[in-house]
């Protein structure tokens, strides 16, 4: 060995001299010149704030009041989450429709973000959980965005803070938060963009080759595709955990976007498509080796489903709701409500000025790749919004719309044909900022018009706080713990009356113990519809039944020894410890006198009367 050769010692030196160590004193550097990215960071936190504001005076008792159902469910969900943490924690759940239970993966359960905050839930409650997330998934995507914006297509901060805002702050995100955590947790999409990207640029042998490297020598960075691939698969597989839906549109949006950029850039397909698809082999075959169980247990294991419940004919945006404006906007009129199905899905509600400034931006950007293949994306994913069908001002056209082509395509045929339009937002969005950029960085008229058309037509869009509502209390029962006293941990409490799709209010029960103890029925996707297919809910017992039309009549049936029988084998068919009813539900005094004859007398423990089956 030469004398000049460094030892293994000597190298590790050199190593720690090329990288020192980030101590305490390099903060205040590195924090001053990533400032005007935590002001960025610190100004899309406070809009999501502002946004949600009126659930925290007290998340436990304040509800959003458009959605208020699907809060109730997914604040279980966070609280049947948060049990990973206690070492309690399946992919079938016994906590709901006992005896049978639910399965986690074939439910939008947001496990990820419920196991990730589980130590919140723990701490201060699922609703405290389901209020930051409400909020975070906004800020949070409309960051990543920003961070895409800046840093791989090297915008101005100015243009990317403007399209990540329309990115986590659209009428589609913010219609979305009421209670649907799942669709709003997108700030892993701009990370699965940029992975692509980056698998694209190493692939490309021109694209890394340096100054003195002749473009002929230069072959594909195979350590970089290796490195993308594997990114690629980790980040898809948690995606997964966090919203399937979401993962599925953008897919779909980057196989249309990539095919157009193949057909506008032959060059580049021809360059790179080879190592390209190589690396997505790759990550395709990682994620389906961390993916197969789980997606298996989801559409074939126990109460999984293969199928999606949801019609698209019914869940297909109307025509007219492109160009109308969101009634959650600044300039939005409750009128547009009639254009869709509810206040969640105000997907489409983009008006009619951001869609011309669009078209114009595009225009005068010219052909470049990336506009034409955000352009047909954008015309791709707005067409199978449509559905099987279009309507046009809620009337059902002959009109046969592009969705209709994935009809009888298993699991593709039970997406939400409206919720295509949430991935064209990203997609208007980067046209805005291409073309926000380019004006920016010239000298002519450009550089005033084109950011006063894109702020007038953006500005009917700007965001309202979320309406909510005060909701009931949980009854002390349950939160000062008394229902230990007749049930214990993991057994069955049967609520009066049981929580179903429509009324799913004693689940909060279940939610504020942690998820400690089980109920049955209750508000979840199971194979419960005819011949196994996909229902909401399960097939409700007599005994259930009976007890639903007191609540809702007030009237008191005749109840005899075939009642009484059937009530028995409900509670034993439930492998209930308890029933419970609370003394402010609804025409309490029939539902005692009804159950104590089919149960016997109650006992009377804090604001509730409990009866041991």
């Amino acid at each position: 060995m030469s004398s000049a050769a460094p030892t293994a010692s000597d190298a590790a030196a050199q190593v720690v001299r090329a990288a020192p160590r980030l101590s305490l004193r390099h903060w205040p550097a590195l924090l001053a010149r990533r400032r005007v990215d935590l002001a960025v960071l610190l100004s899309f936190l406070l809009l999501a704030g502002w946004l949600t504001k009126g659930l925290w005076p007290d998340p436990a008792v304040r509800v959003l009041s458009l959605n208020p159902e699907d809060q109730a469910l997914y604040e279980w969900f966070l609280a049947v989450d948060a049990r990973a943490l206690l070492g309690d924690f399946g992919l079938l759940t016994d906590r709901l429709n006992a005896p049978d239970g639910v399965n986690l993966m074939t439910n939008t359960t947001v496990i990820a973000l419920g196991v990730l905050l589980s130590p919140v839930t723990l701490l201060f409650g699922a609703p405290v959980t389901f209020a930051l997330l409400a909020g975070v998934n906004l800020a949070g995507t409309a960051f990543a965005w920003y961070l895409l914006y800046t840093r791989t297509l090297g915008a101005r901060r100015a243009a990317a803070v403007t399209g990540a805002g329309l990115c986590g702050f659209g009428p589609g995100m913010v219609s979305q938060t009421n209670s649907h955590l799942h669709m709003t947790a997108q700030w892993l999409v701009p990370v699965i963009v940029w992975l692509v990207v980056r698998l694209l640029r190493a692939a490309d042998p021109v694209a890394h080759a340096g100054r003195g490297t002749p473009r002929r020598t230069a072959g594909p960075d195979r350590r970089r595709i290796a490195t993308s691939a594997v990114a690629l698969a980790a980040v898809v597989s948690v995606q997964v955990f966090v919203g399937e839906e979401v993962l599925f549109l953008a897919a779909l949006t980057l196989l249309v976007m990539a095919v157009t950029y193949a057909v506008t850039d032959r060059d580049l397909a021809r360059r790179a498509l080879p190592s390209f698809a190589g690396g997505m082999l790759i990550a395709t075959g990682l994620a389906v080796l961390v993916l197969g169980w789980p997606l298996w247990f989801q559409f074939a294991g126990p109460q999984g489903v293969a199928d999606g419940m949801f019609s698209p004919h019914y869940f297909s945006a109307d025509l007219r709701s492109w160009w109308a404006v969101s009634p959650l906007s600044l300039l939005g009129t409750d009128g547009a409500a009639r254009l869709t199905t509810g206040p969640a899905e105000y997907n489409t509600f983009l008006g009619w000025p951001l869609l011309l400034v669009t078209a114009a931006c595009a225009l005068w950007l010219g052909r470049r790749p990336l506009v034409v293949a955000c352009v047909v994306g954008i015309l791709v994913t707005g067409a199978l919004s449509l559905g099987p069908q279009v309507v046009v001002g809620g009337e059902r056209t002959a009109l046969p719309g592009p969705y209709a082509l994935l009809a009888g395509l298993p699991v593709v045929d039970g997406a939400l044909p409206m919720r295509f339009a949430l991935a064209a937002l990203p997609l208007i969005a980067t046209v805005l900022v291409l073309a926000l950029d380019r004006a920016l960085r010239g000298v002519g008229r450009s550089r005033r018009w084109v950011p006063a058309a894109v702020g007038v037509a953006l500005l009917p869009l700007f965001p309202l706080p979320l309406p909510t509502a005060v909701r009931p209390p949980v009854p002390e029962f349950i939160t000062a713990g008394h229902w230990r006293q007749c049930v214990p941990p993991g057994g069955v409490l049967v609520p009066v009356p049981l929580a179903t799709p429509p009324e799913p209010w004693p689940m909060r029960w279940a939610t504020a113990a942690d998820a400690e103890f089980g109920m049955p029925e209750g508000f979840f996707i199971g194979p419960y519809g005819r011949n196994g297919k996909a229902a909401m809910g399960t097939s409700r017992r007599p005994t259930a039944r009976l007890l639903d039309g007191v609540w809702k009549r007030g009237l008191q049936p005749a109840v005899g020894e075939d009642q009484r029988r059937q009530a028995a084998e409900d509670a034993d068919f439930w492998d209930a410890s308890c029933v419970v009813l609370t003394v402010d539900t609804r025409h309490a005094d029939s539902l005692r006198g009804t159950l104590e004859q089919l149960y016997g007398p109650s006992t009377r423990v804090a604001d509730a009367w409990i009866w041991r089956v």
